[in-house]
């Protein structure tokens, strides 16, 4: 039985070689996780309503946004990122620490 590639060609259509010599440039996405990370509830300005407010993250707007995506679909709830911070809805403190120290983070509770 011939490969793929083979049958497409014998259909006619272009397939490009795949070289083994070339390497793809990936970027970088490496996160400097040496910094512990701020966990905090904060209620004041918000009429009473606790949200957990989690700082010194890494300053990289997609990092950030796509954390704050997947930390609003661990705890369930909602939340932004505001400021380099990511606010989540709600007491998650426990959920959000747990999440940050799976990804190599030293994460500390802040704050009373």
């Amino acid at each position: 039985m011939s490969s793929l590639q083979d049958q497409l060609k014998s259909l006619g259509f272009n397939v490009p070689e795949k070289h083994d010599d070339e390497t793809s440039e990936q970027p970088d996405n490496s996160v400097d996780t040496s910094q512990p990370v701020r966990i905090q509830r904060q209620t004041k300005g918000r009429k009473g309503k606790g949200v957990t407010v989690i700082f010194d993250l890494p300053d990289n707007p997609d990092l950030l946004a796509e954390y704050a995506s997947a930390l609003r679909k661990t705890c369930g709830v909602g939340g932004a990122v505001k400021d380099g911070t990511i606010e989540l809805q709600g007491d998650q403190r426990e959920k959000a620490k747990q999440w940050l120290e799976q990804r190599g983070f030293k994460a500390k509770f802040a704050g009373g």
